[in-house]
């Protein structure tokens, strides 16, 4: 069997209620016509085979991997805007005191936005399915970004000849394609990852997210390693006239190629507006159990409504896959329960205690995280090799600066090589000191690297010390995340012992994972706000290394003091 065949669904039917399931098959339930009972009494007979037989076929490692090449291309696109979105702000002639406001006009966006598009995700109609139209929509949007991103001042300089006017001009198209692709690239996210939810079974959703992870690391290696490469005296760089455009061709490829790859691995149910009772495949059947009643995630209500088939709406029931699409997997009888702004920050504002705190140190880590990681080659350019951005194209101060760019990039390139590695590395650690310990080790190797980092300012110390991005970078990514599973676990336990506290129940795993992604998308106001104007005040970009270093080093003794262990 090849890695791409043996993994399509095959069509069931349900029993007649009340009918004992022997003799089955891998994927079918009986052969029983379906048409002489009512749609009541099959809904009521459904609980045994959704949760005794009937699963998603296995994916082949080929889909999986087809899958996930998506995280590949997005974060090759990821790297190169990290390496480049400074440098080309400031090449164009924005002030260095407002170049970090392009960072805030995506959060502000994405905190508005994002429980609207992960609701809308999961009430699309479409017949090529829920998730894919988004993706498709989002690729679209980033690779549009990318384009003005990279070549918005080229095009301009072409285009406008008064030299003010193109300045104006040549910033508002940068920052515009910066703040279209931020916005596409952090949103698509949650579409992919609801898309491998819905259609793998259990085991295939780990596996998958562990390609995802996998080749996330390596599609950052490879745009920093792009990035990283003197384009602008190579053959190809003459051909297509710079080194951005060397990089927008081999980044808009890359994206383009993964991203159709991505779209048609594998098939994808569409959610109908009629849900047929005679024939269903288990991809149906699933869908149809992952209503929830208030009490848990995935389990089917023993009473549920009856008035049309079309209210039958599928949910994920990953709570992962809740978490990016930032909706509730609760589901009250006769209604449904979309997440909105509103209700996703009263979650947040009455969460327990241990939760917030979780958020609090999560806030702290991407807040030293971004300072670091968004100007890191820009502190490279300016502060180690002495460049200068607002200089002549052709002077040595300019070149000083762009040399220290590329270098930068091989930096990054190591960060992500380190964030793969760590992550395996973690495993090994976890037995030892624990969850709670993994994340004081993340926060104080990042702080105590970055200070050095700062502190003393040439190239080979930095670029040892830039492995130290890479082990918060898996941090930030992991750790939280299996903090809250185990929060979860741990309270599930004390409700079955009636320890727990019966309103704890309208929670869910996916309402607190979507407060964590908030704290990402706040840190990146906060970072946008307030960082250009301490450079602008220090008078030097050194102070972004510092800060990274002093918030980190505040988030360890906050998880030290007030982050709950966990065995």
């Amino acid at each position: 069997m090849s890695l791409l065949t043996g993994d399509q669904p095959q069509p069931c039917r349900l029993p007649e209620p009340g009918t004992n399931i022997t003799g089955l098959g891998c994927y079918s339930v009986g052969s029983v016509d379906c048409r002489e009972s009512t749609k009541e009494d099959y809904l009521d007979s459904m609980e045994p085979v959704v949760f005794g037989v009937v699963e998603l076929p296995r994916r082949s490692r080929g889909r999986l991997l087809l899958h996930g090449m998506v995280m590949f291309g997005r974060e090759f696109c990821y790297a190169v805007e990290a390496a480049f979105v400074t440098p080309v702000l400031l090449s164009v002639g924005l002030p260095q005191s407002l170049y970090s406001l392009v960072w805030l006009i995506s959060p502000i966006l994405g905190f508005l936005l994002q429980p609207i598009i992960g609701s809308a995700s999961d009430y699309c109609r479409s017949p090529w399915g829920r998730r894919r139209p988004y993706i498709l929509a989002l690729g679209i949007m980033m690779l549009v970004g990318l384009t003005l991103f990279l070549n918005g001042d080229a095009v301009i300089s072409a285009l406008v000849q008064d030299r003010s006017l193109k300045r104006i001009w040549a910033i508002v198209i940068v920052m515009f394609g910066v703040v279209l692709f931020d916005f596409a690239a952090d949103f698509i996210d949650g579409p992919v990852k609801a898309y491998l939810f819905d259609v793998c079974s259990y085991t295939d959703k780990e596996r998958g997210l562990h390609y995802h992870a996998l080749l996330t690391g390596l599609g950052g290696a490879f745009g920093y390693l792009v990035g990283a490469m003197d384009w602008g005296h190579s053959s190809l760089g003459r051909l297509l006239g710079s080194e951005y455009q060397v990089i927008y061709f081999f980044s808009a490829l890359t994206w383009m190629v993964f991203l159709i790859v991505h779209l048609f691995s594998i098939p994808e149910t569409p959610l109908a507006k009629d849900i047929s009772l005679d024939v269903l495949t288990p991809n149906a059947l699933l869908l149809l159990s992952t209503h929830s009643s208030s009490g848990g995630y995935g389990s089917l209500h023993g009473s549920m409504s009856q008035e049309s088939e079309a209210d039958l709406r599928p949910r994920s029931f990953s709570a992962l896959g809740e978490a990016n699409s930032v909706t509730s997997s609760a589901k009250q009888p006769n209604k449904e329960k979309r997440m909105t702004l509103k209700s996703c920050l009263l979650a947040m504002i009455n969460m327990p205690s241990h939760y917030r705190c979780l958020c609090v140190s999560h806030l702290l880590g991407w807040t030293a995280f971004l300072c670091n990681m968004l100007f890191f080659t820009d502190f490279m350019g300016q502060i180690v090799y002495k460049g200068n951005p607002y200089a002549d194209h052709n002077s040595t101060a300019y070149e000083r600066y762009e040399r220290g760019v590329e270098i930068g990039c091989w930096g990054l390139c190591i960060n992500a090589v380190s964030s793969a590695l760590y992550s395996y590395v973690q495993r090994l650690l976890l037995p030892y000191i624990g969850l709670k310990g993994l994340y004081f080790v993340g926060y104080f190797v990042f702080g105590l690297g970055t200070s050095l980092i700062g502190l003393f300012p040439n190239i080979i110390t930095t670029l040892i010390l830039c492995s130290v991005f890479g082990v918060m970078s898996s941090t930030l990514y992991t750790i939280p995340f299996n903090l809250i599973s185990e929060y979860h676990r741990e309270e599930e336990v004390q409700r079955k012992m009636g320890k727990g506290n019966p309103a704890g129940q309208d929670r869910g795993t996916g309402v607190d994972c979507a407060a964590l992604t908030c704290m990402v998308q706040l840190a990146q106001i906060i970072v946008g706000a307030g960082l250009g104007a301490l450079v602008n005040m220090a008078g030097s970009v050194i102070v972004v290394v510092l800060s990274a270093s002093t918030m980190s080093l505040i988030g360890c003794l906050f998880i030290a003091l007030f982050i709950r262990y966990v065995e």
